[in-house]
């Protein structure tokens, strides 16, 4: 069956994003840096920014909870530009074949609406995306199924028409429920064979 339409994950994908990139510098003890980034900035405390919630709130409480924290948690906000680190060759080549080919290509990603709106309008590769559905603007996140359901609404083809990539497992697992063909990014090179196998002509 031939790919229709193409689903595109940001970070990791597209995107390389980990908090290590800045924290490494501010925390070099690398065990009192996994602490932090486990136990304060952790990543259930940053899901819920990425669903909607204001970083000012999201802020407040950890600090109010870890006081002596509180240059460190600030700092995951206010220089959250330093945990990115530029485009993904692999997930940007695949981009590029399927615009050259004129199949549509969409994107999906756990993103906080506010770091989303002063990050990646930056990046040109938006222009070759007709839809990218932002859970912090929908307050609504990835693996949960309803952000996928709304995104199948947009791209009006049938789900195993549909090819989700995505580099977390939570995430694919959803998507193949839902009956998206997908593939579990690895950033190893194999990305583009897997595409093509799964009907997809670039």
């Amino acid at each position: 069956m031939t790919i229709g339409a193409v689903i595109f994950d940001f970070g990791n994908v597209l995107i390389g994003w980990d908090p290590e990139n800045l924290y490494r510098r501010l925390i070099p003890d690398a065990a009192e840096r996994g602490a932090f980034l486990r136990d304060i900035c952790s990543p259930a405390w940053n899901l819920e920014q990425d669903r909607g919630r204001p970083w000012a709130e999201a802020i407040d409480l950890l600090v109010t909870e870890h006081p002596r924290h509180e240059p460190l948690i600030r700092a995951f906000y206010n220089q959250w530009d330093e945990m990115i680190s530029g485009p993904v060759a692999e997930g940007h080549d695949l981009l590029r074949r399927v615009a050259a080919a004129s199949i549509p290509a969409y994107g999906l990603t756990n993103w906080s609406g506010e770091t989303y709106d002063r990050t990646v309008p930056n990046f040109g590769f938006l222009e070759h995306l007709e839809y990218v559905a932002v859970s912090g603007h929908l307050r609504m996140v990835k693996p949960e199924p309803e952000i996928f359901h709304h995104l199948l609404e947009r791209i009006a083809q049938p789900p195993q028409h549909c090819l989700f990539i995505d580099d977390n497992a939570a995430n694919i697992a959803t998507a193949e429920r839902i009956g998206l063909k997908t593939i579990h990014f690895q950033n190893d090179g194999t990305t583009l064979e897997k595409a093509r196998s799964l009907g997809l002509n670039v």
